[in-house]
């Protein structure tokens, strides 16, 4: 690998979920914008998703053998030991052999062994923190970083106060372009009418689909909806057996949904996960939610994502218990007010930030380029 020809060279490590591994794409893509000749590169993990997502993106990617612990008694913690030794060596070795002027840990166990040894290394450390509940691998490298950009407020009481920039995640920039009549007209609907979105993100959400295929009828006939209700590829199949589409004209059932920015522009309200991504990308739209988290992730972190929203008035929020028995009479009731809407809609819009993805990058570089001073976006805000 030949360095001579980059001046600015970066590392980035996330792993293990889209969570952490698109806002960490983000950041790397709004590197090379602003500083294309940048050479920029990922330590990752050969059996979780960025493996395959990191090189669609157009990056290199590094490999490092480390895993979770897992509390009980499994072959994989017997193991971990020995990953987690290998695992810093790779990390020195990828880090002495790539030579970069920061390293970027966005989450996941990869960004462990690979962010201690950068510390270790004295390579500036950045972390980009999703959830208002930090994973445990970030609050770890939390006392070593440089600066550790955060996406909601209370995630600032895991770390150093110091380092802490409260900037957004990373999301897609063309979010806030979904234009409502396209968006109609591509699935066929009306855009004078009021729509719902069910999103159960690419896995779909076992019990929001329940609650919907449960007051399906009521939803769509009685209270006149248009419904968009993307629930997974896992549970398409079934739900069009036991569902005759023909019987609800203002149904789209989907297993993913394309074209974000026109299902943001449609929706009068979303119905969720609180899944940290979700959330940021609801905000910088401005767009009415009812946030469901899901109790099967670490550290309880959706419903702490949820909750940092739900108190400043920018969504609802029903458990996995309650969602069944009260999601109907909650869509009627903030659908019946159009002023609780825009106030919903504006308190969103006040916490988003749609330029995240900016700032970060613009952050990064300010403090570990080689020479500042020779960028031209830099010199206009310096």
């Amino acid at each position: 690998m030949d360095n001579n020809t980059h001046t600015y060279r970066v590392m980035m490590a996330a792993g293990g979920t889209g969570g952490h591994i698109y806002p960490a794409i983000a950041i790397a893509d709004t590197i090379k914008e602003l500083v294309p000749e940048a050479d920029v590169r990922f330590a990752g993990t050969r059996t979780h998703m960025e493996w395959t997502a990191v090189p669609k993106a157009g990056y290199s990617i590094d490999p490092i053998w480390i895993s979770g612990f897992h509390r009980r008694l499994t072959v994989q913690n017997l193991l971990f030991p020995v990953k987690l030794i290998i695992s810093l060596l790779q990390s020195w070795m990828i880090l002495r052999r790539f030579r970069p002027n920061v390293v970027i840990c966005c989450g996941g166990y990869v960004a462990g062994p690979v962010g201690y040894v950068a510390s270790l290394m004295g390579i500036p450390l950045m972390l980009q923190e999703q959830n208002s509940y930090p994973g445990v691998t970030n609050r770890l490298l939390g006392k070593k970083a440089t600066s550790i950009f955060t996406a909601f407020e209370d995630a600032a009481s895991y770390f150093p106060v110091d380092k802490v920039v409260l900037e957004g995640n990373p999301i897609r920039t063309d979010l806030m372009d979904g234009d409502r009549k396209a968006a109609a007209e591509a699935l066929d609907l009306d855009p004078q009418k009021q729509t719902i979105s069910i999103m159960g993100g690419s896995g779909g959400a076992k019990m929001i689909n329940e609650a919907i295929e449960a007051h399906l009828a009521k939803l769509h006939n009685d209270q006149g909806l248009q419904i968009i209700w993307q629930c997974g590829k896992r549970y398409i199949d079934e739900l069009r057996e036991r569902i005759r589409e023909s019987s609800y004209p203002n149904l789209r059932l989907r297993a993913f949904l394309d074209n974000m920015p026109g299902i943001y522009a449609l929706s009068d309200l979303v119905i969720c996960r609180a899944g940290a991504s979700t959330i940021s990308e609801l905000l910088a739209t401005g767009t009415p939610s009812i946030l469901v988290p899901s109790p099967n992730v670490a550290g309880d972190h959706q419903r702490k994502n949820a909750i940092s929203v739900v108190g400043k008035g920018a969504a609802e929020m029903l458990t996995d218990e309650k969602v069944a028995e009260k999601l109907p009479k909650l869509v009627e009731r903030l659908l019946s007010d159009e002023g609780v809407l825009a106030e919903m809609a504006a308190n969103a819009r006040s916490l988003g930030k749609p330029q995240a993805r900016t700032a970060i990058a613009e952050g990064i570089i300010l403090q570990t380029h080689p020479a500042p001073e020779q960028l031209n976006f830099l010199t206009h805000s310096i």
